[in-house]
């Protein structure tokens, strides 16, 4: 969470409708949708089923991104909930489908979105963090 907090403080107001491609989130969605990710731990946990689009029930929508300083907040209010909801878990409620969804669908899902939001930073030549290792951007190469 410390790494993707790293990258979700360098996301700017001024940039945060920038699209490296018009298919693409801009830079401010991405933001709030990796922000947002970690929320998933938590419905994981609490939840049996997620119908993203349930029969007769409204279709999920994404957040709307706010500001830099909002996902930020979200991301931080999104990271106590997951944490709790961790400590709060027993190992009965880590069938295998859950510790799969908690792998595949939050972690991975926020590093690959975190990864596509250091690609506009450095395209946006905001100093990319480092996150796996040195970062040339922060003069550690």
């Amino acid at each position: 969470m410390a790494n993707t907090r790293k990258v979700l403080e360098r996301l700017t107001d001024a940039t945060a409708t920038w699209k490296p491609h018009p298919k693409s989130f801009s830079a401010g969605d991405l933001g709030l949708h990796v922000a947002s990710l970690i929320g998933w731990t938590s419905s994981t946990l609490s939840m049996t089923e997620l119908d993203m689009n349930p029969p007769g029930g409204p279709a999920g929508k994404p957040p709307v991104y706010e500001s830099a300083k909002r996902t930020l907040e979200v991301f931080e209010a999104e990271v106590v909930k997951a944490r709790a909801a961790l400590a709060a878990a027993s190992d009965a409620d880590f069938a295998m489908s859950r510790v799969a969804v908690i792998r595949i669908f939050v972690m991975n899902h926020i590093i690959h979105h975190r990864a596509q939001l250091t690609v506009s930073l450095r395209m946006k030549d905001i100093p990319v963090p480092s996150i796996y290792g040195p970062s040339d951007d922060e003069g550690n190469m």
